[in-house]
């Protein structure tokens, strides 16, 4: 099932996306209480709508190093234990909406597509083999840095925590094995970033485990996964798409500040 926060002549909705109809749906599932249940009356096509950030999280967990081939990338030993930093949620814009170069502190920012897991209903110590039971779905996710912040300032708040630096969308599954989908990063037409989850250092489950015995996790909330090996850099005017298997696509154009 793919679930979507949309507005269309007013208040942002959910809704479930069928093909090209999006179908109104009874709850909100960032509440908990998620029950799947269509109303009647309200349909809609999807290019009549705009489609919103599919979740308003509290916080977002980002992972880094979390592919072998990124850790060598960069020229890292692989972490023990999942590096956690967090991306503020004033950083979430939704599918097709922009991404603000911030210029005036950064000469470059770069895009880092990404798995989100979007968080189900609360979590607090959750064993490896429950996490699923924890787990709405999941959604694809640009964890945009400005990477000359990043190595100046050693620790990420700034280089990650802008305005608009974490694109979410355009939906979220309910159905995929997270053990195993292909991710791919296009920018301008051009494949970056192509790998499968396979290749994850510490898999969804452990990550997500690993997360909730540091803070508790609320509906809603999101943690990305890491990002595969391929990152590069974007500029004001570009065009970038994070496409994962089973979910779809999530596109943004870079804009000036």
């Amino acid at each position: 099932m793919k679930i979507c926060r949309y507005s269309y002549d007013g208040p942002a909705r959910m809704g479930v996306v069928k093909g090209n109809v999006v179908y109104r749906m009874e709850e909100d599932p960032a509440t908990g209480r998620f029950t799947g249940e269509i109303m009647r009356g309200e349909v809609k096509l999807l290019d009549q709508v705009k489609l919103l950030p599919p979740v308003t999280p509290t916080k977002i967990v980002a992972i880094g190093l979390n592919y072998k081939a990124h850790a060598a990338e960069f020229g890292k030993p692989l972490p023990e234990t999942p590096m956690l930093f967090l991306k503020p949620s004033t950083a979430v814009i939704g599918h097709n909406d922009a991404i603000v170069y911030p210029s005036h502190m950064s000469h470059r920012v770069d895009y880092e597509g990404e798995l989100a897991v979007v968080v189900g209903r609360k979590a607090k110590d959750v064993p490896v083999d429950k996490a699923q039971d924890y787990i709405l779905g999941y959604t694809c996710i640009n964890d945009v840095t400005a990477r000359d912040l990043q190595g100046k300032d050693v620790q990420f708040t700034r280089a990650k925590g802008f305005d608009t630096f974490a694109p979410i969308g355009p939906w979220v599954e309910t159905d995929i094995d997270p053990l195993n989908v292909r991710i791919e990063t296009w920018l301008n037409g051009e494949k970056k970033q192509d790998t499968s989850t396979k290749d994850m250092i510490f898999n969804v489950y452990e990550l997500f485990s690993f997360v909730s015995q540091v803070m508790t996790l609320v509906a809603g909330d999101v943690i990305a996964t890491g990002t595969p090996s391929g990152i590069g850099k974007m500029a004001p005017g570009d065009s970038v798409e994070v496409i994962i298997e089973g979910i779809g696509t999530l596109k943004n154009i870079v804009a000036a500040r």
